[in-house]
């Protein structure tokens, strides 16, 4: 029977003094704690399966409060995510929630999160995300590839990366509505796919991250990219999920 395994790993990094990430798989949520260890779930397919991360805004409050809020409410809603609809009104729920749990609250205005995931159907895989999380396609032998699109200006000359982001889940004074990036892939049999905020894809190259997913699998897989990100300088909150369709 077709199985869906999700590798996990949520780490502060070597400069933050907490972490404002989050992440979801299925039921199951893990919100500003730290998994040094990855953790390893594995679900029948079939029910549809959101797996994502959140990225709370640095330099604005209560990141970690936004991340979180974001990702209970996909863990709440995930079983019902069918289609690309149903995927944008979510998206468009958490960010009314945002912003509703920040109304009238001094101390949570502005905050905001980035999201980036996929939804794992019997037959398809739907990748979403607003800001520049990002979901990639790690299926070899055709190699790494992103499949999310950044909402994120061009990083300038000389520069690999840019912390800037053009469009979040909350983050305004006032409310925003989002266009969530939102595409169908078919889904088979081996597939693999890597879903992380930019605490790993800052301090590491596509390149880096696509020689440890063809080497490795599963907690190895977690573990070699975590420690990328650390030897790297670990300049931010390093979260990511791998997802493998087994069999």
């Amino acid at each position: 029977m077709p199985y869906i395994a999700v590798t996990a790993l949520s780490h502060p990094g070597l400069i933050r003094d907490h972490n404002e990430d989050s992440l979801v798989a299925g039921p199951w949520t893990l919100c500003g704690t730290v998994t040094e260890n990855p953790q390893t779930l594995v679900f029948p397919l079939g029910t549809p399966l959101v797996v994502a991360v959140a990225d709370g805004l640095g330099g604005q409050p209560a990141g970690e409060v936004a991340s979180s809020l974001v990702v209970r409410q996909l863990a709440t809603l995930g079983p019902a995510l069918s289609d690309e609809q149903s995927v944008l009104e979510a998206l468009d729920i958490c960010n009314r929630s945002v912003y509703s749990a920040a109304d009238g609250d001094p101390d949570l205005t502005t905050m905001g999160t980035t999201v980036a995931g996929a939804v794992v159907l019997p037959d398809a895989l739907l990748v979403f995300n607003v800001g520049d999380s990002k979901v990639y396609d790690a299926a070899v032998p055709d190699g790494l590839r992103q499949v999310s699109v950044d909402d994120s200006p061009l990083p300038p000359p000389g520069h690999r990366t840019t912390s800037a982001v053009t469009q979040t889940l909350g983050g305004s004074p006032v409310f925003s509505a989002v266009t969530p990036h939102v595409t169908a892939r078919a889904l088979s049999v081996g597939d693999r796919y890597l879903v992380c905020t930019d605490g790993l894809t800052d301090p590491c190259p596509d390149e880096a991250i696509d020689g440890v997913m063809r080497k490795y699998d599963g907690a190895r897989a977690a573990f070699e990219l975590w420690k990328g990100a650390i030897e790297a300088g670990g300049p931010d909150n390093i979260t990511f999920a791998t997802l493998h369709i087994g069999e």
